[in-house]
């Protein structure tokens, strides 16, 4: 791969600047990625649907908005994407899949609000896993979007939020809106050289998403940089303009992470089992990491999981296809409908799964959840790679498994986490590293995120022309 020296604006953070300094306008911008998106996105396939006339519209109001002083926030004039499974009132939502095709948003969900409150100019709809149910990112229906780092070959973009992820690694939109059940924000970032942030589950509204789990679906942003995630991840968050511009200004609050260091933290590294689980790359990618990390300061020691990230993300698949059959069973029970058949597998797995076993499941999770928490006693986060692999070919994804041997476990266990990009492959596929925490500390994982981040070799991004 080489550097694309033409590509718009890869930075969320550089552009919202320039608005704010009056160097460059949103109009331009949002112009530029809807150029990129009719030249590209025939054949990466991100977008379910595109708002070309409206994005105008909205980036020439914040154009004058900006210029007239009257600035939101440094998300005002932001060209960002929104996965197919979040309402938006009067548009389709398709939750990606063909039967619902004309199901029309009743209304506006809160974390899209917040979003177009902040001043955001949605481009469209990306595409999805059917009903967000799927760790490749494949698509029988509405289409499998590529992996922008290899256009020869069609490679997994990862799920389930493929499309948000295919058109940020694209340069189609600054960032986008994921959801994480399993893996499907941290997977997609990772398979697309991505940053991603799995918060703990509660700490951002759920309503006006199509539900997969409401135990553990967690919406989430996916961007390219540590300080582009934060930036999002506030607006959804629904922290106001003014403060985050202070903030920012300032070095303070959630922006005090990126020049913290992590002189003194204790990480926990893999053990030799859970190595094996890892390609040859990965694990060049993962050890690199670490040393890195202990350069700056940190000490890294060995953590041993008390149960097997396995059986862990086993459990989590239970629990995910127990509430999906609850939504979604009467759809895929339905033989005439349309529906992708590898998500009718997983979706109708739930079906045998009695009331006694669900209690039983979620009880186990409150005991696994101790069990996990007493072990890293002493640590301040836990570090394993975000996918075991890199992107296979589309033709090779196995669809009775699962990319999520080590995000799973982090939904079950009611933890956060950030994915941060590390080395590619020696062909040129990115690998990742999983930087996790308790439950409500996500600054942790950005602090530790945006240390290694500065210390890495800054990336090439895919050259797509």
């Amino acid at each position: 791969m080489t550097i694309y020296p033409t590509a718009p604006y890869h930075s969320l953070a550089v552009v919202a600047d320039a608005f704010q300094a009056g160097t460059l306008k949103p109009s331009a911008v949002v112009e530029a990625h809807l150029d990129r998106i009719a030249r590209l996105d025939s054949q990466i396939g991100a977008f379910q649907a595109v708002y070309a006339d409206e994005a105008m519209a909205a980036a020439e109001a914040a154009d004058r908005a900006i210029a007239s002083g009257h600035r939101i926030g440094p998300f005002h004039g932001i060209p960002f994407g929104l996965k197919d499974i979040c309402d938006v009132e009067g548009r389709l939502t398709t939750g990606g899949s063909l039967a619902m095709k004309n199901r029309v948003s009743p209304a506006t969900g809160t974390l899209t609000r917040r979003l177009l409150a902040a001043g955001g100019i949605l481009l469209g709809k990306t595409k999805t896993v059917e009903c967000a149910f799927g760790g490749w990112g494949t698509n029988q229906h509405m289409g499998t979007p590529w992996n922008p780092w290899d256009l020869k070959t069609h490679r997994v973009p990862g799920g389930s939020s493929a499309g948000s992820a295919a058109a940020v690694a694209a340069d189609m939109v600054l960032c986008a809106v994921g959801t994480d059940t399993g893996g499907s924000v941290r997977i997609p970032a990772a398979f697309c050289g991505l940053t991603g942030l799995k918060l703990t589950e509660g700490r951002l509204p759920t309503d006006g998403i199509i539900p997969l789990s409401h135990t553990l679906d967690t919406p989430g942003p996916i961007a390219r940089s540590v300080e582009d995630t934060m930036l999002m991840f506030e607006v959804m968050d629904g922290a106001e303009g003014w403060k985050m511009d202070r903030d920012r200004a300032t070095a303070k609050g959630i922006y005090a992470t990126l020049g913290q260091g992590i002189v003194g933290l204790r990480l926990g590294s893999m053990d030799s089992q859970a190595r094996t689980v890892c390609e040859p790359d990965v694990l060049s990618a993962y050890d690199t990491s670490l040393d890195l990390l202990r350069d700056l300061g940190a000490k890294i020691d060995t953590f041993s999981a008390p149960r097997d990230y396995a059986d862990i993300a086993d459990a989590n698949g239970r629990l995910i296809a127990a509430e999906s059959y609850a939504y979604h069973g009467e759809m895929y029970e339905d033989l005439s409908k349309p529906m992708d058949e590898d998500v009718r597998t997983r979706v109708l797995g739930g079906k045998g799964i009695t009331a006694a076993d669900y209690i039983h499941i979620l009880q186990d999770r409150r005991v696994a959840q101790t069990e996990f928490y007493t072990a890293m006693q002493g640590f301040d986060a836990i570090l394993t790679p975000t996918i075991a692999a890199a992107a296979v070919p589309v033709a090779e994804a196995d669809p009775l498994g699962s990319p999520a041997h080590f995000t799973r476990p982090i939904n079950y266990l009611s933890m956060c986490a950030l994915s941060l990009p590390t080395a590619l492959t020696p062909d040129g596929m990115p690998t990742s590293l999983q930087i996790a925490a308790r439950g409500g500390d996500e600054l942790m994982t950005l602090r530790i995120g945006a240390a290694l981040e500065a210390a890495q070799t800054k990336p090439n991004w895919p050259d797509l022309g």
